[in-house]
């Protein structure tokens, strides 16, 4: 006898989608003008009762790596224009070249095909553009070397970042007070945090949904797990944690003794925009030693009296430290002569330099490289023909010195990599006569030159011996 087989009532199981996570939004966002019972209904009929738990927490991580990578490329296009382009441009003034803001509205670089041909090669791009002519006669003769080592995506990020730039807000009178630095980290720790309680809400009327739903389908309902003893959570919280304090503990050991932006105050207010800048003092007439030996020296107060035995008052435009304070130039000069035992007004080619009336200047130190690092001032000023600016900054438009790079093995290396050198006209690199040979043969492209890596720069003995 043939027993009739009762089937199972197939339940209509609804997958969770990107959408439904838009629809959580629109409930809660929505007016609420129904009774409870209603709104419960609407959200149990849109999501799978047993899948939301399982997918609410992945899309809502991915969220959040979206919203903090675009942060991230919004910082790497600052790190790439610090890095490529700060030396030479900035982004509302003309420096070396011309400010860079709105470069994609003119000339050739309407076009980004050319933007990133000209930032490539920029020499062959010239040879066959006037208008890149026209702004290297209007610069004196400057050409940007070529970054062929940038993407198509980090030019595109620079040009981001250049066109967004605003200036910073500078304080117009004495108050003391500090200056808004536009530092958005607090916001988005906060929104953060928002979107996470939002995400644990979530969840939580997941469970009391499904509750809902095995009651009515008449499932014995088991005893609720506090959050503090639930294992997903517990779990969950154990590798935020793990991941929180091994990213700020690898970032620290990293950033362990470096001191990029590092600007103590010195014991004489030093202004090298009004000597480099204003007054157009070369860097190495006080810092002789730079193209001369290792070390760029600090001047002796001598060097400093060369010109302050007659210029005994600062008449120049006003000075503001960091903070916004205004500067007395003229009492800083008198800390200058207290230092030398030099009276104004006595006779100008002598002073009192007897033991006990005069007082070292005790300079802070900025730039600190490891002891087991060596660099060398003169073979990259005289033998490499490298800017100060590349290292230091705009230096002549600094009032406080400060340190322009982290001065870090990866930040070395890449100018190494990108650094042309200078092989015309330059005895040092005479005895080269191999890369000589090819570049005149044309197995070299001239237009790229001979990189500094190409002559062993990035060698490990080269810094470290």
């Amino acid at each position: 006898m043939s027993k009739s087989l009762k089937r199972k009532p197939i339940k209509e199981k609804i997958f969770f989608t990107p959408l439904h996570f838009c629809q959580y939004g629109v409930i809660f966002l929505h007016p609420f003008n129904g009774n409870f019972s209603t709104f419960i209904t609407r959200f149990v009929n849109m999501i799978d009762r047993r899948s939301a738990t399982k997918t609410i927490l992945p899309l809502f991580v991915s969220f959040l790596v979206f919203f903090i990578g675009n942060k991230g490329l919004a910082q790497n296009g600052q790190q790439l224009f610090n890095q490529n382009c700060a030396s030479c441009h900035h982004p509302l003034k003309k420096g070396t070249g011309p400010a860079l803001q709105g470069l994609d509205k003119r000339g050739p670089w309407t076009d980004r095909k050319n933007l990133y041909a000209w930032v490539h090669n920029p020499a062959a791009f010239m040879a066959k553009d006037p208008y890149t002519q026209a702004l290297k006669n209007e610069y004196g003769g400057v050409m940007m070397q070529g970054f062929s080592n940038l993407t198509e995506a980090e030019i595109d990020a620079i040009v981001k970042y250049v066109d967004d730039f605003k200036p910073p807000v500078t304080p117009t009178v004495a108050t003391g007070g500090s200056t808004e630095t536009g530092d958005n980290s607090l916001l988005f720790g906060i929104l953060t945090l928002i979107l996470a309680v939002v995400a644990l809400i979530l969840l939580q009327v997941n469970s009391n949904l499904k509750k809902l739903s095995d009651d009515r389908e008449g499932i014995p309902a088991t005893e609720p797990v506090p959050f503090y003893r639930n294992k997903a959570y517990i779990a969950l919280g154990i590798v935020i944690l793990f991941l929180v304090g091994g990213y700020y503990t690898v970032k620290g050991a990293i950033n362990l003794g470096r001191n990029k932006d590092y600007q103590p105050e010195q014991p004489i207010y030093y202004s090298h925009k009004v000597h480099a800048g204003v007054n157009q003092i070369s860097c190495l007439y006080c810092h002789g030693g730079a193209e001369e030996g290792k070390h760029a020296n600090i001047p002796s107060l001598n060097t400093c009296m060369n010109c302050h035995m007659n210029i005994s008052e600062y008449t120049g435009e006003k000075i503001y430290k960091e903070d916004g304070t205004e500067v007395n130039g003229t009492a800083e000069i008198q800390k200058l002569y207290k230092a030398v035992g030099f009276e104004p007004g006595k006779n100008a080619n002598t002073w009192d330099m007897e033991l006990g009336k005069t007082k070292p200047v005790e300079w802070v130190k900025i730039h600190n490289l490891p002891d087991h690092v060596y660099f060398n001032h003169a073979q990259h000023v005289k033998v490499g023909k490298v800017q100060c600016q590349t290292c230091h900054g705009e230096i002549q438009k600094m009032d406080e010195v400060k340190q322009f790079a982290d001065l870090s093995m990866g930040w070395c290396i890449n100018c190494h990599r990108e650094t042309k050198v200078q092989f015309k006209e330059n005895g040092f690199y005479s005895i080269y006569e191999k890369y000589h040979n090819q570049l005149k043969n044309g197995q070299i492209d001239s237009t790229k030159g001979i990189t500094a890596d190409m002559i062993g720069a990035t060698e490990c003995q080269k810094c470290h011996y």
